[in-house]
């Protein structure tokens, strides 16, 4: 047998391929038609599992007063103080640059607002314009402007602004708690009773001189010196009662040890601005 030369078989070759797709090209296309006609119906019934950010304890930022502060959101679950749960939007800046703290009903559920500087601030002034009737907050609200470790019951530094669910209780409170490793127990609180009878703004300031004092005042209206001060008191003993550490400041607006405000009505504070001064 003679053998093929190479022309010839390349020459099948192509003949093979050619009769192939004439007979099958038409019918691939009919497949594929039909595949992509119906991908939006096959894509329809599918369970796509996307990651996303979890809503408890997710860290949203704003910038105020030239500062980046983290939001607290922790969806519907419930976390202290209070326990109480805290919804992100309850918390955010206007176009003036003013912070809005918001306690807010959604449904039968109540909704707090609290934001955390990123920084950390050690002795100086640290100083808050509110605006607000916070003389006649309800009395199962309360409006928190702190300095604080994260340690519970530890290092920390409270302006508070409640009746601590009780009507006839003083609503403005200073609390010092003590440095780590003492145990976790205010060792020093003053109370005094605020009304306002003069608009509804107020500087709420505190002062670390160092670990040996704090100094507390709040002010009718906004001031930057201590005009019209409406009480003041200084926490100078024991010194070993207060903290040496620089601490992330917190604001927060949430309830006390209840469901709800006991007039059901829902609260916005605004703070205009916060300032720290250091020594």
């Amino acid at each position: 047998m003679l053998p093929i030369p190479f022309i010839d078989i390349l020459s099948l070759i192509l003949s093979y391929i050619s009769t192939v797709f004439a007979v099958y090209l038409p019918f691939m296309k009919n497949l594929a038609f039909l595949f992509f006609a119906a991908l939006p119906m096959l894509c329809s019934g599918m369970h796509v599992v996307v990651p996303k950010k979890s809503a408890i304890g997710k860290k949203d930022t704003l910038k105020f007063s030239g500062y980046t502060w983290q939001i607290r959101e922790t969806g519907d679950s419930k976390q202290g103080p209070g326990p109480n749960r805290w919804k992100g939007a309850n918390a955010f800046v206007d176009t003036k640059g003013y912070l809005h703290l918001k306690l807010t009903k959604v449904g039968n559920s109540w909704y707090c607002a609290e934001v955390t500087s990123d920084k950390s601030f050690g002795y100086g002034t640290y100083q808050w314009d509110v605006e607000g009737r916070i003389d006649t907050l309800d009395k199962n609200v309360v409006l928190g402007l702190f300095n604080y470790s994260g340690v519970d019951g530890n290092d920390e530094m409270d302006i508070e602004i409640s009746r601590w669910g009780k009507a006839s209780n003083n609503n403005t409170s200073y609390t010092i708690y003590p440095p780590q490793p003492m145990p976790p127990k205010a060792n020093w609180n003053k109370t005094f009773n605020t009304v306002l009878t003069d608009g509804e703004n107020t500087t709420q300031r505190f002062t670390r001189n160092s670990n040996k004092s704090v100094f507390f005042q709040e002010l009718s209206d906004f001031h930057n010196d201590n005009i019209n001060q409406i009480d003041s008191v200084s926490c100078t003993s024991p010194p070993s009662s207060i903290s040496a550490l620089a601490m992330p400041v917190h604001m927060n607006l949430w309830l006390f040890e209840a469901p709800s405000p006991s007039n059901n009505a829902e609260v916005e504070i605004i703070i205009h601005s916060f300032k720290f001064t250091p020594q």
